[in-house]
């Protein structure tokens, strides 16, 4: 059977369904509104016009669907792995270092993308067994729970019961809707939550409403395209800060893969395979970096919406980026969705981070892996800990992240760790 006759008949709407016209626009505003405070964050942090994150993210996505041929339902965001040295970047040569940073991470991709069409990827099977895998998963669901608890209780870094009433009501209210909406609005049961939780936070009076009064409709981002907005020039330091931290983000892309392989019972990295995955995602980040944006990557948010709605359709995910695109134009929507809390947020992530550690559960179980077995007891256990527990390396600016590192150090156990301790062997 090939990969087009083949349909997940457990999907409401499988990878290349097209939904209802009716149904489109409220799918689509779904992963818009669950991507959005985190791809905004990035530039706030940075330095970077949001609007222009949200115009890059979008296009980006679009590029990556197209390089991958509309078989993978992934949206691309703003990468949080390169923040600290975008920032240092900004300080000291503003927005074209990062730019190169960006191109320069992307032509790393391209060229490792080429590698593996030439080599293949069957060593991944190799180096990225369930019991590596499955714990990976969990981390990717597990590794941002403290940020959404913490968002969920602190305003200004004090304790505020109203943060946490909105968080746990708005996570209620999600709930709800999941078990007990069914037709179309049992398909939007996360939208729904924050739309809830956004009134909710109204009436509790956590939502800051005047930069909505002050924005205006249409408001042009502020682009910073070469030899348009500036003359480009060499930036080593911006090509040395960011091209190692590509291998760091392919990581992740991995760890996303392993995911979305998962919720869609297909194996992208055969088809389409992990090098037009790693183009597609690389021409996303060269894109980025030509229109005026932070470099982007795939966004655990939204797969959890996927593995939520089970609506995994990559005209819902083109329709979220075409949308994207728009809102970076329109500043009154743009400030709106801005102006939603943290707490509302972290009601959401409470169930999409679970999900989706909850998916790497079930990776473990399938596989029927066997713990009483010491080799796999500790593999879990060092990727488990040091994910979750949020533990980094850093080398001056080269920074792996917990989920990078957690990920690196399992694949390491798995391959010179002995398949049976010798307090395991029988004695003769």
């Amino acid at each position: 059977m090939t990969e087009k006759e083949f349909r997940n008949d457990e999907a409401v709407l499988d990878i290349h369904d097209r939904p209802k016209a009716t149904h489109w626009v409220g799918l689509s505003l779904q992963h818009l509104f669950t991507m959005f405070g985190a791809t905004v964050l990035v530039p706030i942090l940075v330095g970077i016009d949001p609007g222009i994150a949200l115009v890059s993210s979008g296009l980006g996505t679009i590029v990556y669907l197209f390089v991958t041929k509309g078989k993978i339902p992934a949206y691309l965001g703003s990468s949080f792995a390169f923040i600290a040295a975008m920032q240092m970047l900004m300080k000291s040569d503003g927005y074209p270092a990062i730019a190169q940073g960006a191109i320069t991470t992307g032509l790393v991709y391209l060229i490792v993308s080429i590698i593996i069409s030439k080599i293949g990827s069957a060593w991944l099977d190799k180096i990225l067994p369930p019991i590596v895998v499955g714990p990976v998963v969990m981390v990717i669901g597990l590794g941002l729970a403290s940020n959404a608890a913490n968002n969920a209780m602190f305003n200004k870094g004090e304790y505020d019961f109203k943060f946490i009433a909105v968080a746990l009501i708005t996570l209620g209210l999600t709930i709800f809707y999941n078990m007990f909406f069914k037709g179309f609005l049992g398909l939007i049961p996360i939208l729904l939550g924050i739309v809830s939780g956004y009134l909710v936070a109204l009436l509790f009076g956590i939502v800051d409403v005047e930069p909505i009064k002050n924005a205006a409709w249409v408001a042009m981002p502020n682009f910073e395209v070469p030899f348009v907005q500036y003359q480009p020039k060499l930036h080593l330091n911006a090509i040395t800060t960011m091209a190692p931290i590509a291998f760091v983000t392919m990581t992740e892309h991995i760890g996303h893969l392993m995911v979305l392989n998962k919720l869609t019972k297909r194996n992208f990295f055969q088809d389409p395979g992990l090098s037009k995955t790693l183009m597609g995602d690389g021409a996303a980040q060269i894109v980025a970096g030509l229109v005026g944006g932070p470099p982007v990557t795939s966004y655990g948010e939204n797969i959890g919406v996927l593995a939520i709605t089970r609506v995994h359709s990559v005209f819902v995910i083109a329709g979220a980026a075409v949308f994207a695109v728009g809102l970076g134009f329109v500043g009154k929507l743009s400030a709106i969705i801005l102006s939603i809390p943290g707490p509302v947020i972290s009601g959401i992530s409470f169930v999409l981070f679970g999900v989706i550690a909850a998916s790497g559960l079930k990776i473990l179980i399938d596989n029927q892996i066997n713990f009483d077995k010491k080799k796999n007891l500790l593999i879990a256990s060092v990727i488990l800990v040091i994910g979750i527990g949020g533990l980094v390396f850093k080398l001056d600016t080269f920074e792996l992240s917990s989920m990078a590192l957690a990920t690196v150090l399992g694949i390491i156990l798995n391959l010179i760790l002995p398949e049976t301790a010798r307090s395991e062997e029988k004695s003769v």
